[in-house]
């Protein structure tokens, strides 16, 4: 375990010297994940502007749900952004050298690729999430710090096991399924709103298949007092949710067969 985390944290490390390479390039991507962000604030702020609450949820509430959701998802694609460019990573016969090497095949593909420049997406994730805990008018204790610390970790977790099955399907396909993009943008988008006011249905789908639910409504709820107690405990669904993600990869890679040389 702890060589482990000594290979990570040089492959950080790594990484990072490379992102410095290019100081002003690196600037103007985080300047540029911050902007994109704001774009999706504004247009939140806009309808809200129109209509003062949906599904009775105020706007204020509505940026401290959607900027936990960002958080999770900006760290996740931060650290499992390896995971992303898998399908190259197999074309170009990368794999076939991770494979040969004595050192876990998951820490090696997270370290091929680790996204600093999402930390301006993080920064403006952080202004909503701010904004929301000084209006949304929360009562908070340190059970309810302890929440938001627990959603954030689950909701990393989760995004990191649905970047894992973005991955795992690789083996089969060779190339990424842009379908997938639906489980991974597009929950940072609609996810910008309480998973609810989507419907039931939705609602069904994202407590026992996908559980987003857990590391966003549920939690939140108890936030606002709406909810029971043990909502807070919803979150160890996210990592949880790893469990069948790994079972994918390992049976992906029992398939795999090398490109060659």
């Amino acid at each position: 375990m702890w060589n482990s985390l000594q290979l990570y944290a040089h492959y950080f490390k790594i990484q990072f010297h490379s992102a410095m390479e290019y100081k002003t390039s690196f600037i103007l991507t985080c300047i540029g994940q911050f902007l994109v962000s704001f774009n999706v604030f504004l247009g939140v702020f806009f309808m809200f502007k129109r209509f003062h609450n949906v599904s009775g949820y105020t706007y204020s509430e509505v940026m401290l749900c959607f900027g936990i959701t960002l958080m999770e998802f900006s760290i996740a694609e931060s650290v499992a952004r390896g995971f992303d460019t898998f399908p190259s990573m197999i074309a170009n016969g990368v794999f076939d050298h991770i494979m040969v090497r004595p050192r876990n095949e998951i820490l090696q593909v997270l370290g091929q690729k680790i996204e600093f420049t999402r930390i301006g997406r993080i920064l403006q994730a952080v202004v909503m999430f701010s904004y929301g805990i000084m209006k949304s008018g929360v009562q908070w204790s340190l059970a309810k710090v302890g929440t938001v610390l627990f959603m954030l970790l689950g909701g990393a977790a989760l995004f990191c096991g649905i970047f894992l099955i973005y991955a795992a399907i690789c083996f089969f396909t060779l190339e990424g399924l842009e379908i997938m993009n639906i489980l991974t943008d597009g929950a940072r988008e609609y996810g910008k709103y309480p998973v609810n006011i989507y419907g039931k249905k939705v609602l069904f789908i994202c407590t026992f298949f996908v559980p987003y639910a857990l590391i966003q409504y549920y939690p939140l709820l108890y936030l606002l007092d709406k909810g029971a107690w043990w909502y807070t405990l919803l979150p160890a669904g996210g990592f949880l949710f790893l469990l069948p993600c790994y079972g994918l990869w390992r049976l992906g890679l029992s398939h795999y067969k090398s490109v060659g040389s």
